[in-house]
């Protein structure tokens, strides 16, 4: 399989898997955002993610883009903010 070497798909990749992160683990991000550890409740996940995406992106634009973390922020975090928290 060729790695993906275009922004673009880089960034399509980086939300597809966080977007299934998020659809599978709904349960554990509401309980990681009303008790302030989010990011140690779905460390797991976000780790085997992050490491998919790797293994599917060239490493030139992997050390010039950021798209999986960037991702975690606009997918994960941002949509997360009607979750009641302390924190938010």
């Amino acid at each position: 399989m060729a790695l993906i070497n275009t922004h673009e798909a880089a960034a399509r990749l980086a939300r597809t898997i966080v977007s299934d992160i998020v659809l599978y683990n709904k349960d554990k991000i509401k309980a990681g955002i009303e008790n302030d550890n989010l990011f140690d409740v779905l460390e797991e996940p976000l780790h085997e993610g992050e490491k998919l995406y790797k293994t599917r992106v060239e490493p030139d634009l992997m050390g010039t883009t950021n798209y999986y973390n960037k991702a975690i922020v606009d997918i994960l975090v941002k949509r997360s903010g009607n979750i009641e928290s302390e924190i938010w």
